[in-house]
């Protein structure tokens, strides 16, 4: 008979815990519990990467009818009826909950609703007061968007609230420059709301290749979003008109809504993290080894808690590594290089491993990059461009990075991803066959370095 109530407690429902929960019972037949204080799915699921890209492709369809019709099709795009998706959308979520309940009921997890927080190395302490005890914590609360410090911040929404936004506004003004504020930007354009995007840097997508951030930020602009770039919000005041907005620049505007996307934080407040020796970052961040073990051996953390690499898939494989790791006694550590990942931006963007710039800082390299228009888009009509782009290493020939900015950039990032992981090499990619037509293909009939560096 063991000691404690549970090998295994989870606090968090989101993704990561989820995996960790469902595989550390159902494969190891650990006694395990989970406990959650909003909805099971976490951010990805429930106020992220799910909404998001059906808000996405809702957000295509008036592009698509309008091309239609130079294609020869007779057909007209109505108004967006944002009450009709947004009941499908609500439906949807509560689906993908409950899949996430059925499938740690059907591994053996125990859950519980409600509010966990850590009392010592072995013990959590429910919001109803009750203590379970486990010979492991696992942490996996997730992030939060954050909003500035600034006089009437408090009539902005953030990411959490534009899934359920009662009516869809006239105008909106999102301020951030990250793939967050860019995917909303272009979401909320794409369904008719005349959309401004308040940046305070240079560039939006700051850490992203510069030429195929650029890219992103003209086609953004040339789609109708009003980009201002080195601005910020100074106040903001509820008026009967709508939201009062001053920027940095001295102009002043009013907009339906306002939402922040200017950054996210670890969900680590008021969880005794600090009391029982779990070491904490600059952003409430909770430090980890290599094998996601905090200061406090019995005490693991993952996900984006730990603001590692805030990806959904990489919290998940964080949870297996765990699991490998602790419960299988085959020692894990948690791989974080070369993850592809994309942004859904309009237009989308794909990219692993490293940048141009961030390549050129660690050694020579040549650069084999080309900008098109692509053959669908320009049948009908639009001034649309895409990039392809490959970072190669000048001694080892290795592909470094590649970067994508086209439609459908995710689906081929995933494919050149495994390439890129792999270590292939230019000449790699130059002895595979093309798949004409295809945008793609130019990855692999790229022949003479656009320059060196």
């Amino acid at each position: 008979m063991s000691a404690f109530d549970y090998d295994l407690f989870v606090i968090g429902g989101g993704s990561g815990g989820v995996r960790a929960a469902r595989v550390a019972a159902g494969e190891t037949g650990a006694k395990v519990a989970l406990a959650e204080e909003d909805r099971y799915g976490g951010t990805c699921v429930i106020r992220g990467c799910v909404p998001k890209k059906l808000m996405v492709f809702a957000s295509g369809y008036s592009d698509m009818a309008a091309d239609a019709v130079s294609y020869g099709w007779d057909m007209q795009a109505g108004d967006f009826d944002w009450q009709a998706f947004h009941g499908k959308l609500v439906t949807e979520l509560d689906r993908l909950e409950g899949v996430y309940r059925k499938l740690l009921a059907g591994s053996g997890v125990e859950t519980f609703d409600a509010r966990a927080k850590v009392v010592d190395a072995h013990t959590v302490e429910l919001s109803d007061g009750t203590r379970k005890t486990a010979k492991h914590i696992l942490l996996a609360m997730g992030g939060r968007p954050t909003t500035p410090d600034i006089p009437g911040a408090e009539h902005a929404i953030t990411s959490n609230e534009i899934f359920h936004l009662p009516e869809l506004p006239k105008s909106i003004l999102i301020v951030g420059g990250g793939y967050i504020a860019c995917e909303f930007a272009g979401v909320m354009n794409g369904l008719g709301v005349k959309t401004t995007q308040f940046y305070r840097g240079a560039q939006i997508l700051r850490g992203f290749d510069d030429e195929a951030r650029g890219l992103v930020s003209d086609e953004m602009i040339q789609r109708g979003v009003d980009l201002h770039l080195g601005t910020n919000v100074l106040e903001m005041e509820k008026r009967d008109e709508g939201i009062w907005v001053k920027a940095t620049n001295g102009s002043e505007h009013v907009f339906d809504q306002v939402m922040f996307a200017t950054g996210r934080v670890p969900n680590t407040d008021n969880m005794g993290l600090e009391e029982v020796g779990v070491k904490l970052g600059r952003k409430g961040e909770v430090l980890v080894d290599a094998y996601s073990q905090t200061d406090v051996p019995s005490i693991y953390a993952i996900g984006d808690a730990t603001d590692r690499v805030n990806l959904t898939p990489v919290a998940i494989r964080e949870g297996m590594a765990f699991v490998e790791t602790v419960f299988k006694g085959n020692p894990t550590k948690v791989d974080h290089d070369l993850i592809p990942s994309a942004i859904f931006t309009q237009p989308e963007m794909g990219t692993v491993g490293l940048s141009e710039e961030d390549a050129a800082a660690q050694e020579p390299i040549e650069v084999y990059a080309t900008s098109f228009k692509p053959m669908q888009q320009s049948f009908a009509g639009r001034a649309d461009r895409v990039l392809m782009k490959l970072i190669v290493s000048k001694e080892t020939r290795k592909v470094l990075g590649c970067h994508i900015v086209a439609p459908g950039a995710g689906e081929m990032i995933q494919l050149a991803g495994i390439a890129v992981k792999m270590g292939a090499t230019k000449e790699d990619f130059d002895r595979t066959v093309a798949v004409h037509p295809t945008m793609s293909e130019e990855l692999v009939t790229m022949r003479n370095p656009t320059r060196s560096a």
